[in-house]
Formats: C-alpha cells, sequence, structure tokens
C-alpha cells in the first residue's frame, strides 16, 4: 500500500471521487470496473491527487539529496564509518517502531493535520542542521539529535500518508494514482543523488537547506487538499474490527469505573489501545491477498538491497570506483520510472494475479545472472531490467491492497506493510556481507536466486485462491 505509502480534519469540503468511486468500486477486493471509453482520452485525475504526488516527489527529492549527503558530512566531520553506520541504523529502527503507533490517529480522523504538522516538523529539524552546518562545526550530539527528530517526524508523515489515496481517487485510478507515487520516487532516485552532490560541491549546507525547502514544499501542499481526508465508518461493516468498537464500550463504562472499580480503567484503556495498535495487523492475518503483500513486498525489498550490497562488493573487488556504481544506480533507477509509468496500463491489460506469477519467476534467473555478472555495464543491465519488472507487481499489489483494506484501517495496514518491508531492507546489507565475506562476492545473488525461487513457487501456489482478490 501507499509506499510511499495525510490526516485530515481540516475543513473539509464533500469528498470529490465519491460519487465517481460509487460508479465504479465493486465488492472489497475485486477489480474496479474500468470507466467507459477506457484509453487515450482518459479524464485527468482529480486536483487532489496532482497536489499529492507533487507533495510526494518533492518530499522523495529533498531526502535524496540530503541522504546521499549525510554520510559525507559525518565522515568529513572526522567521525569513523562505524558511527555512521550506527546514526543510520538508529534512525532508521526509530522510524520503522515509531510508524504503528503514528497509524492510529491517522485511521481515527487526523490524517491532514498530522501530516501537515509532521512534514512542517521536518522542515524545521533541516534548518536546523543547515543552520548548523554554515555556521561552523557542528556537535555531533547536535547532529544526532537533529537527524532522529527528522526521521520521527519523517517516519510519522509516512504513516499518516499511508492511505491518502482511497480519499483522494476513485477505485478505477488507484493504480494511475500509485503509478504516479512510485514514479516520483525513482525520479527522485535519479535526480535526488546529482542535486545532492552539485549543492555539496557549492556548500554543504546547501543540500540540507534543499531537504528544508522540500518539506516545506509537502506541507504546503498536503494543507491545501480539499478531500475529506477522514474515513468514513459504516458500523454494518463486517470488517470492522474489535478495536473500534473498544474505546467506545469503554467510554460507555467510564460511570462503573467512578463508582467503584477505578483500578480497572487503566487496564481497559491499555488493552483497547493494544487492539487499535494491532487491528492493522489482525486484518493481515486474516486476509490472504494481504498476506501475500506482506511476503512478497517484505522479500523482493530485502533482495533488491542484498543484491545492490552485492553489486557493490563486486565492482569494488574488480577495481571499479564509484563512477560504474554511480552507473548502476543510474540505469535502475531510470528502469524502476518506465515500470512504474508502464504499469497502469499493464494492470489494465493483464490479470494481477497473471503478471504476479510471471514477475516473480521473470526475478529468479535475473539475481541468479547478477552472481555470474562481473562489469558494470552487465550489473546495470541486469539491475535494471530487476527493476523494471518489479514495480509492475508493485503498483498492482498496492492499488488492490487499497481495496482490500477498510477506511479506518488504511494507515494500520500500511504501516504493518511499511514495517515489515523497512525491516528486511535494513538486515540485507548485514545479511549480504556475511555470506560474501564468507563464501565470495557471487554469494548474495546466489542466495536472492534461491529465495525469489521460493517466493515464485509459494506465488504460484495460492494464485488459484487469489484470483477473485487479485484480479
Amino acid at each position: 500500500m501507499e509506499i510511499s505509502n495525510a490526516p485530515g480534519s481540516g475543513p473539509s469540503a464533500p469528498r470529490s471521487t465519491e460519487a465517481a468511486a460509487d460508479r465504479t468500486a465493486g465488492p472489497p477486493g475485486e477489480a474496479a470496473e474500468p470507466p467507459e471509453g477506457d484509453g487515450p482520452a482518459r479524464p485527468p485525475l482529480p486536483r487532489d491527487v496532482r497536489l499529492f504526488w507533487t507533495a510526494h516527489a518533492a518530499d522523495a527529492l529533498g531526502t535524496q539529496a540530503s541522504g546521499v549527503i549525510l554520510p559525507l558530512l559525518l565522515l568529513g566531520l572526522g567521525h569513523s564509518p562505524a558511527t555512521v553506520g550506527l546514526i543510520a541504523g538508529v534512525s532508521t529502527a526509530a522510524g520503522l517502531l515509531l510508524a504503528p503507533f503514528a497509524a492510529i490517529p491517522a485511521d481515527r480522523g487526523a490524517r491532514k493535520p498530522v501530516m501537515f504538522w509532521s512534514a512542517t516538523v521536518s522542515a524545521l529539524a533541516m534548518a536546523g542542521v543547515t543552520l548548523s552546518v554554515a555556521t561552523g562545526t557542528p556537535p555531533l550530539a547536535l547532529l544526532i539529535a537533529v537527524v532522529l527528530v527528522e526521521r520521527f517526524s519523517a517516519a510519522v508523515y509516512e504513516a499518516a500518508a499511508t492511505g491518502t489515496v482511497a480519499m483522494i481517487a476513485p477505485p478505477a485510478d488507484y493504480p494511475r494514482a500509485v503509478a504516479g507515487l512510485q514514479a516520483g520516487e525513482q525520479g527522485a532516485l535519479i535526480l535526488g543523488p546529482a542535486l545532492g552532490g552539485a549543492l555539496y560541491q557549492v556548500s554543504r549546507a546547501l543540500p540540507f537547506l534543499a531537504d528544508a525547502l522540500s518539506y516545506t514544499v509537502a506541507a504546503a501542499l498536503v494543507r491545501s487538499l480539499r478531500s475529506d481526508l477522514r474515513p468514513e465508518r459504516d458500523e454494518s461493516d463486517p470488517e470492522r474490527t474489535e478495536s473500534d468498537l473498544r474505546p467506545q464500550r469503554a467510554d460507555s463504562d467510564n460511570d462503573s469505573a467512578e463508582k467503584g472499580t477505578p483500578s480497572d480503567a487503566r487496564p481497559r484503556r491499555l488493552a483497547a489501545f493494544t487492539a487499535e495498535l494491532g487491528a492493522g495487523l489482525a486484518l493481515v492475518r486474516t486476509s490472504p491477498f494481504l498476506r501475500l503483500v506482506l511476503l512478497w513486498s517484505t522479500t523482493v525489498n530485502g533482495v533488491i538491497v542484498t543484491l545492490f550490497y552485492g553489486a557493490v562488493f563486486t565492482l569494488q573487488e574488480g577495481g571499479h570506483g564509484g563512477a560504474p556504481m554511480g552507473l548502476v544506480l543510474g540505469l535502475a533507477g531510470a528502469a524502476g520510472l518506465a515500470g512504474s509509468l508502464a504499469a497502469p496500463r499493464l494492470a489494465g491489460r493483464i490479470s494481477a494475479a497473471r503478471l504476479l506469477v510471471a514477475v516473480s519467476w521473470l526475478l529468479v534467473p535475473l539475481a541468479a545472472g547478477l552472481a555470474t555478472a562481473e562489469g558494470p555495464w552487465t550489473y546495470g543491465a541486469l539491475f535494471g531490467v530487476f527493476c523494471l519488472l518489479m514495480p509492475l507487481v508493485v503498483v498492482v499489489l498496492q492499488s488492490r491492497a487499497i481495496q482490500e483494506t477498510p477506511p479506518h484501517l488504511q494507515a494500520r495496514v500500511g504501516a504493518v506493510l511499511a514495517t515489515s518491508a523497512g525491516g528486511a531492507a535494513a538486515l540485507a546489507p548485514v545479511l549480504a556481507g556475511l555470506f560474501a565475506a564468507g563464501a565470495g562476492t557471487a554469494a548474495p545473488a546466489v542466495l536472492c536466486s534461491g529465495v525469489l525461487a521460493l517466493l515464485a513457487l509459494r506465488t504460484t501456489a495460492v494464485r488459484g485462491r487469489l484470483r477473485g482478490a487479485a484480479g
């Protein structure tokens, strides 16, 4: 789910996409019927979708521009690689742990204010880094504190933003909306590091200023959204979880708690909060399709990071410098952008189940080929095809996952999927290093090809059961 993944309680006009959603939406999990005359003359996406795209792309561009420079800044200030790695690991882990908690207020209806204020805090944090770097040598404690604040705020923003597509786009346009978000991320992967490097050559503070400005743009665009981003709750919805009813029961029991059992009030509130926190995981566990999304996204996220580090180790062993690695990343980013742009049309022509199985099997020989690749061009070509295919499935899975998830659980389900995929990506460099050190630089690719083969077998095995949900 979307990504990458905005809470809105402010002045909210009636949901602009409601009528279109009523015309196109089928039962949960079924593919929406395409509008009549679907083809080159498809109507433009709603204004809020375009604003949300721009906010997402600006945020991603600034993050990539500063993210590639922060390690260089820390190393340039005399800090060790171990310190740099520790800061990166702690900030990433903190964000993953915080996301499920931030998803609760978003699902309760605070999506827009949470997104706005978290983007604002991130902008202030990056402005603090800019000021401290521009005026001298910032102390490590200050940099760590500001980076953690920014990571916390960014995690809150990402968790709240999950599910926004369901509030601002009709179901028939979910693939186009998700593909736009994916394209923004891929474009940022291409342009962000180059922008950060160019700005760093002018002044080491400028990449962080660019990130602060990108957060400011995102906050302003989120605030200008007109759609009501609060989920509509249907009391008769059978998928409405027990956790959504418990807070009401706890409130209705306040009188009895005050009359003689005050000690019971706190455990009840804790139980209600725990149930709300776990509602997203509970839905993922009971939905075959969402379980597949979790398995596929977690596995492929971990694999692609492992393959990237395997490429770094192999190219370094072959005596290639940073330029060849930049070539690999550039080709991969361009291929990912092309895949994201092509995904909506393919989603309308090929069933999701068939596309999922086909891509899952195609990834296996690509990973195996990387085990024997040597030069940067070979790596770039194979890695590029891998990154071309992956968005085709990601867009389809995220679009259908939005349909599978009730509006009042969008952020929490998204947080579960993002935390699992992010955790796999965080562990991947460790596994790649261990396998490369113990069995050679080709070992990470061999490991990945085996894991992908198991994933393809599992995807094929459950395809029949998922036809109704996955297309």
